[in-house]
Protein backbone atom coordinates (compact mmCIF):
# COMPACT_ATOMS: atom_id res chain seq x y z
CA UNK A 1 0.00 0.00 0.00
CA UNK A 2 1.21 3.44 -0.80
CA UNK A 3 0.84 6.16 1.66
CA UNK A 4 -2.01 8.74 1.74
CA UNK A 5 -1.45 11.81 -0.62
CA UNK A 6 -0.12 14.77 1.61
CA UNK A 7 -2.19 17.60 1.52
CA UNK A 8 1.07 19.70 0.51
CA UNK A 9 3.38 18.74 -2.49
CA UNK A 10 7.07 19.65 -0.95
CA UNK A 11 6.81 16.94 2.31
CA UNK A 12 8.97 19.18 4.21
CA UNK A 13 7.39 21.81 7.21
CA UNK A 14 8.92 24.84 7.71
CA UNK A 15 8.72 25.68 11.00
CA UNK A 16 9.70 29.31 12.16
CA UNK A 17 10.08 28.81 15.75
CA UNK A 18 9.98 32.44 17.98
CA UNK A 19 9.27 34.04 14.92
CA UNK A 20 7.15 37.42 15.42
CA UNK A 21 4.28 38.86 13.66
CA UNK A 22 6.67 41.18 11.96
CA UNK A 23 8.57 39.05 10.61
CA UNK A 24 5.58 36.87 9.62
CA UNK A 25 5.01 37.57 6.27
CA UNK A 26 8.77 38.42 4.48
CA UNK A 27 9.77 35.06 6.26
CA UNK A 28 6.73 33.17 5.27
CA UNK A 29 6.80 34.63 2.05
CA UNK A 30 10.30 33.99 1.26
CA UNK A 31 9.35 30.21 2.22
CA UNK A 32 6.61 30.32 -0.40
CA UNK A 33 8.68 31.57 -3.27
CA UNK A 34 11.04 28.88 -2.53
CA UNK A 35 8.50 26.16 -2.67
CA UNK A 36 7.55 25.57 0.43
CA UNK A 37 3.46 24.76 1.24
CA UNK A 38 3.53 23.74 4.46
CA UNK A 39 4.18 26.20 7.43
CA UNK A 40 4.26 25.76 10.73
CA UNK A 41 4.04 28.76 13.63
CA UNK A 42 4.52 27.10 16.90
CA UNK A 43 2.40 28.37 19.29
CA UNK A 44 5.43 29.56 21.95
CA UNK A 45 6.20 32.11 19.37
CA UNK A 46 5.48 35.60 20.49
CA UNK A 47 2.26 36.59 19.71
CA UNK A 48 1.73 33.71 17.54
CA UNK A 49 -1.86 33.69 16.48
CA UNK A 50 -1.47 37.07 14.99
CA UNK A 51 1.41 35.41 13.00
CA UNK A 52 -0.75 32.38 11.81
CA UNK A 53 -3.49 35.03 10.53
CA UNK A 54 -1.14 37.40 8.77
CA UNK A 55 0.45 34.50 7.12
CA UNK A 56 -2.68 32.95 6.09
CA UNK A 57 -4.10 36.16 4.83
CA UNK A 58 -1.32 36.75 2.18
CA UNK A 59 -0.42 33.11 1.74
CA UNK A 60 -3.62 30.31 2.34
CA UNK A 61 -4.13 30.11 -0.79
CA UNK A 62 -0.36 28.69 -2.18
CA UNK A 63 0.44 27.10 1.28
CA UNK A 64 -0.83 25.35 4.32
CA UNK A 65 -0.07 27.38 7.07
CA UNK A 66 -0.85 26.59 10.67
CA UNK A 67 0.68 25.96 13.90
CA UNK A 68 3.14 23.75 16.19
CA UNK A 69 3.81 23.19 19.69
CA UNK A 70 -0.07 22.72 19.91
CA UNK A 71 -1.04 21.88 23.32
CA UNK A 72 -4.21 22.08 24.36
CA UNK A 73 -7.88 22.50 22.84
CA UNK A 74 -7.63 25.76 23.61
CA UNK A 75 -4.79 26.54 21.38
CA UNK A 76 -6.65 24.28 18.39
CA UNK A 77 -9.61 27.10 18.58
CA UNK A 78 -7.35 29.77 18.62
CA UNK A 79 -5.70 28.22 15.48
CA UNK A 80 -9.01 27.78 13.68
CA UNK A 81 -9.68 31.57 14.89
CA UNK A 82 -6.66 32.63 13.15
CA UNK A 83 -7.25 30.94 9.87
CA UNK A 84 -4.69 27.92 10.23
CA UNK A 85 -5.17 24.79 8.55
CA UNK A 86 -2.19 22.87 9.62
CA UNK A 87 -2.00 21.46 13.52
CA UNK A 88 1.40 19.84 14.62
CA UNK A 89 2.36 18.73 18.28
CA UNK A 90 4.96 17.99 19.74
CA UNK A 91 3.59 14.96 21.99
CA UNK A 92 0.66 12.38 21.74
CA UNK A 93 -2.98 13.79 23.53
CA UNK A 94 -5.86 12.25 21.83
CA UNK A 95 -8.26 14.56 23.23
CA UNK A 96 -6.64 17.52 21.28
CA UNK A 97 -6.11 15.36 18.50
CA UNK A 98 -10.03 14.67 18.10
CA UNK A 99 -10.72 18.04 18.42
CA UNK A 100 -8.30 19.10 16.04
CA UNK A 101 -9.72 16.52 13.59
CA UNK A 102 -13.21 17.70 14.36
CA UNK A 103 -12.39 21.09 13.55
CA UNK A 104 -11.44 20.66 10.09
CA UNK A 105 -7.71 20.46 10.71
CA UNK A 106 -4.68 18.68 9.29
CA UNK A 107 -3.11 16.80 12.12
CA UNK A 108 1.05 15.88 12.03
CA UNK A 109 0.83 14.44 15.51
CA UNK A 110 3.88 14.15 17.51
CA UNK A 111 4.86 10.62 18.94
CA UNK A 112 8.13 8.61 20.48
CA UNK A 113 6.91 4.94 20.36
CA UNK A 114 5.04 2.61 18.21
CA UNK A 115 1.87 3.07 21.12
CA UNK A 116 2.26 6.44 20.55
CA UNK A 117 1.62 6.22 17.23
CA UNK A 118 -1.34 3.94 17.43
CA UNK A 119 -2.73 5.75 19.77
CA UNK A 120 -2.91 8.83 17.53
CA UNK A 121 -3.72 7.42 14.68
CA UNK A 122 -7.11 6.22 16.62
CA UNK A 123 -7.71 9.55 17.52
CA UNK A 124 -7.71 10.73 13.86
CA UNK A 125 -4.07 12.15 13.10
CA UNK A 126 -3.53 12.01 9.21
CA UNK A 127 0.32 12.41 10.02
CA UNK A 128 3.01 11.20 12.73
CA UNK A 129 6.07 13.25 13.16
CA UNK A 130 9.02 11.10 15.28
CA UNK A 131 9.62 13.74 17.41
CA UNK A 132 13.31 14.24 18.15
CA UNK A 133 13.86 12.32 15.41
CA UNK A 134 17.84 13.35 16.02
CA UNK A 135 17.71 11.58 19.49
CA UNK A 136 16.18 7.92 17.83
CA UNK A 137 17.43 8.07 14.17
CA UNK A 138 16.85 6.33 11.36
CA UNK A 139 16.72 3.21 13.19
CA UNK A 140 13.58 3.64 15.63
CA UNK A 141 12.16 4.93 11.80
CA UNK A 142 12.50 1.22 10.48
CA UNK A 143 11.27 0.04 13.36
CA UNK A 144 7.93 1.99 13.57
CA UNK A 145 7.21 1.50 9.57
CA UNK A 146 7.83 -2.33 10.05
CA UNK A 147 4.54 -2.38 12.29
CA UNK A 148 2.56 0.99 11.03
CA UNK A 149 0.16 1.71 8.44
CA UNK A 150 1.53 3.23 5.10
CA UNK A 151 0.69 6.84 6.99
CA UNK A 152 2.97 9.72 6.25
CA UNK A 153 5.66 9.53 8.75
CA UNK A 154 8.02 12.67 9.30
CA UNK A 155 11.33 13.35 11.16
CA UNK A 156 11.29 16.36 13.44
CA UNK A 157 13.96 17.76 15.75
CA UNK A 158 17.69 18.00 14.70
CA UNK A 159 17.33 16.84 11.27
CA UNK A 160 20.14 18.87 8.92
CA UNK A 161 20.28 18.55 5.05
CA UNK A 162 23.04 16.19 5.26
CA UNK A 163 20.93 13.96 7.70
CA UNK A 164 17.47 14.10 5.77
CA UNK A 165 18.59 11.44 2.95
CA UNK A 166 19.11 8.61 6.25
CA UNK A 167 16.02 9.58 7.49
CA UNK A 168 13.69 9.26 4.20
CA UNK A 169 15.89 5.86 3.29
CA UNK A 170 14.42 4.80 6.31
CA UNK A 171 11.02 5.40 5.61
CA UNK A 172 9.85 8.90 6.43
CA UNK A 173 8.20 10.78 3.51
CA UNK A 174 9.45 14.13 4.70
CA UNK A 175 10.50 15.92 7.30
CA UNK A 176 9.92 18.85 9.56
CA UNK A 177 12.83 21.40 9.64
CA UNK A 178 12.73 24.40 12.71
CA UNK A 179 16.52 25.35 13.98
CA UNK A 180 18.20 24.27 10.52
CA UNK A 181 16.31 26.73 8.90
CA UNK A 182 15.45 29.41 10.97
CA UNK A 183 16.51 31.09 14.25
CA UNK A 184 14.50 34.28 16.04
CA UNK A 185 15.80 37.30 14.40
CA UNK A 186 17.78 36.49 10.94
CA UNK A 187 17.88 37.80 7.92
CA UNK A 188 15.23 36.91 5.69
CA UNK A 189 17.63 35.60 2.89
CA UNK A 190 18.96 33.85 5.66
CA UNK A 191 15.66 31.54 5.66
CA UNK A 192 15.72 31.37 1.98
CA UNK A 193 19.22 30.00 2.11
CA UNK A 194 18.70 27.40 4.43
CA UNK A 195 15.26 26.75 2.86
CA UNK A 196 16.96 26.13 -0.91
CA UNK A 197 19.52 23.56 0.87
CA UNK A 198 16.65 21.87 2.24
CA UNK A 199 14.80 21.77 -0.82
CA UNK A 200 17.94 20.44 -2.80
CA UNK A 201 18.73 17.83 -0.23
CA UNK A 202 15.06 16.52 -0.98
CA UNK A 203 15.76 16.69 -5.14
CA UNK A 204 19.32 14.99 -4.88
CA UNK A 205 17.36 12.26 -2.81
CA UNK A 206 14.32 11.99 -4.82
CA UNK A 207 16.48 11.82 -7.65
Amino acid sequence: MHAPTLPFALPLIAILRGITPDEAHAHVGALVDEGYDAIEIPANSPDWERSVRIASDAFGERALIGAGTVLTTGDVDALVAAGGRLMVTPNTRPPVIRHAVDRGLHVAAGVATASEAFDALEAGAQMLKLFPASVYGPAMVRALRSVLPPVPLFAVGGVTPDTLSGYLSAGCQGAGIGGELYTPGQAVERTREHARRFRQAYLDHAA
